[in-house]
């Protein structure tokens, strides 16, 4: 009998409609379009500006899409994983109500929090649970409502982020295709340098966190380059040798989309031509959880069965890693 790998089957996507650009963020805060560009690579970023709707909102959209795409039974879910740093609410899981709400209600449920290395862990949880042989199919979304926790007056934070979801359904494959190896990493050394310092079981909300603008990310801006930089090429090249590869093996870098500048260098450590490289922060920003299957989603048409995907991802904590993925299916064209 061949050993089970948990391949990706189906992608989906949502972002919502509204368009923040950077001419727009010119008029809200001190920066400019050239500023911008030069030091991140993004020229909008899109927002979920709609009252009352949060991250579920996102994931249910894009869960649904992949549902509709692919001609999933819902019914036939067994679990429901939602990587995200922005849950709708504290103790009730995000991922349970997402999973009611698209019709998975044979499927457990649950919430993955590694900041931007969220939806890469997820990853390894879903392969892990298709793996044992337990389970047939595992939903993981990737969804983040990052202008919920952004301070809009601070220019070193709300030019970066922005509001996404991204879909992937794992199934049992029998011909070698699908996850082939993980390398995750994490260091407490990071948990100053990229944070909210309130909300917490720490410093729970109070008139004064909520004065204090507490309740909004703050980000050392020049210590987490650094560490993601030189991290996120490190994980890669180790994938690269544990699994004999070369740079002529690697028919896609699907990296976390944080910074273009962080992109290139990763890609430059591995001397990867940049048509191997997916890039979408010039439109989307970073969204943190949902980066890596945005990229998925856009890029899908493009990968053909058996090619050799390596992601990786940098995130708050820190946390950081690489999985190598072969894909298992020829997308199809209408």
């Amino acid at each position: 009998m061949s050993k089970i790998t948990a391949a990706i089957t189906a992608v989906g996507s949502y972002v919502p409609d509204f368009v923040l650009s950077n001419k727009v963020l010119e008029t809200m805060v001190d920066t400019n379009d050239e500023w911008i560009t030069t030091r991140t690579g993004i020229k909008e970023r899109r927002i979920l500006n709609v009252p009352g709707q949060g991250t579920s909102y996102l994931a249910i959209q894009a869960a649904n899409q992949l549902i509709t795409k692919h001609n999933i039974n819902p019914k036939e879910i067994d679990c429901v994983i939602v990587a995200t740093a922005t849950p709708d609410m504290p103790v009730a899981a995000t991922a349970v109500y997402t999973a009611t709400q698209i019709g998975a209600v044979n499927a457990f449920a649950y919430d993955l929090q590694a900041a931007c290395s969220s939806f890469l862990y997820g990853m390894s949880n879903a392969a892990a649970y298709i793996e044992s042989g337990r389970y047939k199919k595992v939903l993981l979304i990737g969804a983040d409502k990052m202008s919920s926790i952004i301070d809009y007056t601070d220019r070193t934070t709300c030019i970066i982020f922005g509001d996404g979801a991204g879909a992937v359904l794992f199934e049992p494959n029998n011909e070698g295709l699908g996850l082939q190896d993980e390398y995750l990493r994490s260091d407490g050394i990071g948990r100053a340098h990229l944070k909210i310092d309130a909300g917490g079981s720490i410093l729970p909300a109070s008139i004064e966190t909520v004065t204090n603008k507490q309740h909004f990310v703050f980000q050392d801006g020049k210590t987490v380059f650094k560490f993601a930089v030189s991290n996120m090429a490190d994980v890669c090249e180790k994938i690269l040798d544990r699994n004999n590869l070369s740079k002529r093996d690697i028919d896609w870098l699907v990296p976390h989309q944080a910074n273009m500048r962080i992109i290139d260098a990763t890609a430059n450590r591995l001397d990867l031509e940049e048509s191997k490289v997916l890039k979408n922060i010039e439109k989307y920003g970073n969204t943190t959880s949902a980066t890596l299957p945005l990229l998925l989603a856009e890029f899908e048409s493009r990968f053909k069965k058996g090619d050799n995907l390596i992601f990786a991802a940098f995130g708050g904590g820190f946390t950081w890693g690489s999985v190598y993925l072969k894909w298992a299916y020829n997308t199809k064209t209408n």
